[in-house]
């Protein structure tokens, strides 16, 4: 039986874990913006925003638009169309991804311990005198079978659906494709994902390309 995707954030939050600790693969900080990504990409193909061209406004912004607020039906979803109703001007797609991110990670592991998906323990450390909380999926098949899916397209055994494309995307351009556990050249496995993702659409590649950029500032704020 064919098992449906997860919310692209949800993929992608399993996708950047260690299966076995929980830890996550990189920065959380860097996660959480390619979740709001996540979270506006779904949201484009569920046909509920557009990415305008600038229109007078500063050369190379993206800027977010409803086509319809009708939710989804998905908590962090529609907090996103909300965000965006209810602000006073269109946002540039790198402001809502900086303003929408924040504690992201924390809901998105929520979301996911709230669907038993995820499962919350405590592990003790120096003699029991300190304790770590963990989060550990209760079921290995959601990651496996998105990390399944992105194998199967990069050898080319499927072709890629506007879901799997975009998760190429994000996790190339996140530095996951190490994590996904192939035997495949990690440069010439990530250049593939990225190549599946170009092939799809525009306002997605625009969505992956600014959560790159705006990963680029934060790192860029560190060494500051």
């Amino acid at each position: 039986m064919t098992i449906p995707p997860l919310p692209l954030r949800d993929e992608l939050f399993l996708l950047g874990h260690n299966d076995d600790t929980g830890q996550p693969h990189i920065h959380r900080q860097a996660l959480a913006l390619g979740l709001a990504g996540a979270v506006l990409i779904d949201l484009f193909l569920a046909g509920r925003i557009v990415l305008d061209l600038n229109d007078g406004r500063p050369a190379g912004e993206r800027w977010l638009r409803l086509r319809t607020d009708q939710p989804v039906g998905d908590l962090i979803a529609d907090t996103a169309i909300a965000a965006i109703r209810h602000g006073r001007t269109a946002p540039p797609v790198k402001a809502f991804l900086r303003g929408f991110s924040p504690d992201l990670y924390e809901r998105t592991r929520a979301g996911l311990v709230a669907a038993g998906i995820l499962r919350h323990g405590t592990r003790r450390r120096l003699g029991g005198l300190a304790r770590t909380d963990t989060y550990l999926a209760t079921d290995t098949k959601w990651a496996v079978v998105a990390r399944a899916r992105l194998r199967y397209v990069a050898q080319g055994r499927e072709q890629p659906d506007n879901h799997t494309a975009a998760l190429a995307g994000l996790v190339a351009t996140l530095g996951l494709t190490t994590h996904l556990y192939l035997d495949d050249d990690t440069a010439t496995l990530t250049t593939r994902l990225k190549s599946i993702a170009e092939q799809h659409h525009r306002s997605v590649r625009d969505i992956t390309a600014t959560v790159d950029a705006a990963v680029g500032d934060l790192a860029t704020a560190t060494y500051r």
